[in-house]
């Protein structure tokens, strides 16, 4: 035996030793996880784990305990499961007790002014949401908790009506079934952004959960007044969009097993519209029985509405996700249904809601508009003929709503903002994505003289045929987030100056900021024939996500023409991105 191999051989045995004490300790993590786990069925599910030694039991045991779930600007979001990396009581439980002492330390009077509390119905919500409600009124704080299966827009809309010091929705909005989550927004009704969810972070992290009380004693209903006032607020703020003597509607509508549809059929029906739901997806069920992915700009979720249009002769169908705060919109078109993009229904909103006023009034009010960097430029196009702005953040309304009220601090009127993944917000009384009121100015619109479609295609005529597309390249082997973060810097060092034969007219690197915006791992390069591709890492998932634009003048032949140079674009980066 050579000395090499004998040295091979030691560490070869110290390596297997020290990954068998490595899993030894993550057992005695959850076994102890499991002795104050508050959930029995989370307790059945460890003890499961911890008495099979199979390489896959060994997978999820390390997934479930060896890292806690990030606490992060949307909050907390996660599959559900026992231990710290997944969603369960204990950790919503410990969560709270963090973000409760940061509240408390933060926000002037935030005892008396407490935390309003909202749950859709997904598993685990009601759960989730007591739990919370039990650790902040403990910690001393009021605790109003929203009638049972609030959608997100309504929750968001009552915590900033009462001036709460936090809001808390227990959601994961359009997730798969296997989701849950913990969405919080702060004082100024918007969801938190930095410095605030590093400081929540660092909180929960100190709290040692053997000190976490429960009370329910004085726990209080938000006012019942208030779903009314929602109501109104969203029916006022669109009521000179289109004429007070709108013509008879009859759309069809679902909200995928989510808790949507009460509140969107009296909103509707207050706007004179009858309201054909979907019978067998009408009922809140966090198990989503006829849909596999209940997220509406998913293939084949929105197949029920369509039948039921199509059975009805009806031309308009609306959908919300399972926590009402994103909008699906079809609109029939030569005899089928279509449906319409994010980018599709934001132009429409856009154009019409800037259309109220005269160019001259919109420069003088300073009106603005806002998007993503990810979503079409069509709306700035449209912005721009009617004289307003139009402001670009980074994705998420959170960003979208802080750039929003910087703006009005400096004496801007808001108009409207969206994102291209079916998320609208279309006034001020919510300020988050509001699938019920924009489900409304759709409607309301689709009343008047013109339908959706007419108004899309007087936008594409008069400012060009904007189509968008997303790819998303997943890598799913440990190291895939990293390997496709280090994907983007190559391309960065690249420098890439032209894609085939079209030159590359201008690149904007975000790494460190720039434009206004805050630094993230975003590359985009716009082209001399007016393509743009924008890649960045997915935050969250070990994806990597690409966005393509086309525009071409609008005729019955643009959407072919766009469609074939998006293959195009998509093929040639694709290519040059697999180069090594």
């Amino acid at each position: 035996m050579t000395r090499d191999y004998t040295i091979a051989v030691v560490l070869a045995t110290a390596m297997l030793y020290r990954e068998a004490m490595n899993v030894e300790a993550l057992r005695e993590q959850a076994r102890q996880w499991m002795e104050s786990d508050p959930d029995p069925q989370m307790r059945a599910a460890t003890a499961t784990l911890l008495s099979d030694d199979s390489p896959e039991s060994l997978r999820e045991l390390r997934e479930c305990f060896e890292a806690p779930l990030a606490f992060g600007t949307a909050g907390l979001r996660g599959i559900l499961g026992p231990g710290p990396g997944r969603m369960n009581r204990a950790t919503v439980r410990r969560v709270s007790a963090g973000l409760a002492q940061y509240v408390l330390d933060m926000v002037p009077g935030a005892r008396e002014r407490g935390v309003v509390i909202g749950h859709d119905a997904r598993v685990g919500s009601a759960e989730f949401a007591a739990d919370a409600a039990a650790v902040f009124c403990a910690a001393g704080l009021r605790v109003f908790c929203c009638p049972p299966l609030a959608p997100t827009p309504l929750v968001v809309f009552v915590f900033r009506s009462m001036h709460a010091a936090i809001g808390i929705v227990v959601t994961a909005s359009h997730n798969p079934r296997e989701y849950n989550g913990y969405k919080v927004y702060w004082e100024d009704g918007i969801q938190i952004v930095p410095p605030h969810d590093h400081g929540i972070a660092a909180a929960i992290a100190a709290v040692d959960p053997a000190t976490i009380s429960l009370e329910t004693d004085g726990i209080e209903p938000t006012p019942s007044t208030l779903k009314k006032a929602y109501r109104e607020a969203i029916l006022t703020q669109i009521a000179h969009v289109v004429p007070p003597t709108p013509r008879p509607l009859r759309l069809v509508y679902t909200p995928l097993h989510g808790v949507g549809a009460p509140l969107c059929e009296a909103i509707l029906r207050d706007a004179g519209v009858e309201v054909l739901t979907v019978p067998e997806q009408r009922e809140p069920d966090g198990q989503f029985p006829t849909v596999s992915f209940p997220n509406p700009e998913e293939e084949g979720a929105m197949d029920r509405a369509a039948a039921l249009a199509n059975a009805e002769g009806v031309d308009l169908v609306l959908g919300n996700d399972p926590d009402a705060d994103r909008l699906a919109v079809m609109v029939r078109v030569g005899g089928e249904l279509r449906a319409l993009t994010g980018d599709d229904v934001g132009a429409v909103l856009g154009s019409a809601l800037l259309g109220v006023y005269s160019p001259a009034r919109n420069r003088t009010d300073k009106a603005f508009v806002a998007t993503t960097i990810v979503s079409s430029e069509l709306l700035a196009r449209i912005a721009r003929h009617h004289h307003a702005d139009c402001i670009e953040t980074l994705t998420g309304f959170k960003w979208l709503w802080n750039a929003s009220l910087e703006r009005e601090a400096s004496g801007g009127r808001f108009v409207m903002c969206y994102e291209e993944a079916l998320g609208y917000c279309v006034g001020t009384a919510v300020r988050d994505k509001d699938g019920l009121g924009a489900a409304l100015l759709v409607a309301r619109l689709a009343q008047s003289d013109f339908s959706i479609w007419e108004r899309l295609e007087d936008v594409w005529t008069r400012h060009g045929y904007m189509t968008t597309r997303q790819r998303s390249l997943e890598d799913s082997a440990p190291g895939g987030q990293e390997r496709m973060a280090d994907s983007v810097q190559r391309l960065r060092d690249r420098r890439m100056e032209a894609l085939g034969d079209v030159p590359v007219v201008r690149t904007r690197d975000l790494m460190h900021g720039g434009s206004g915006l805050s630094p993230t791992n975003c590359m985009t390069w716009w082209l001399a024939d007016g393509s743009r591709i924008i890649v960045r890492p997915s935050g969250t998932e070990p994806k990597l996500k690409i966005y393509f634009q086309v525009c071409e003048v609008y005729d019955q032949h643009a959407a072919d023409r766009a469609s074939t140079r998006l293959e195009g674009l998509e093929s040639e980066f694709l290519r040059v991105l697999a180069r090594r």
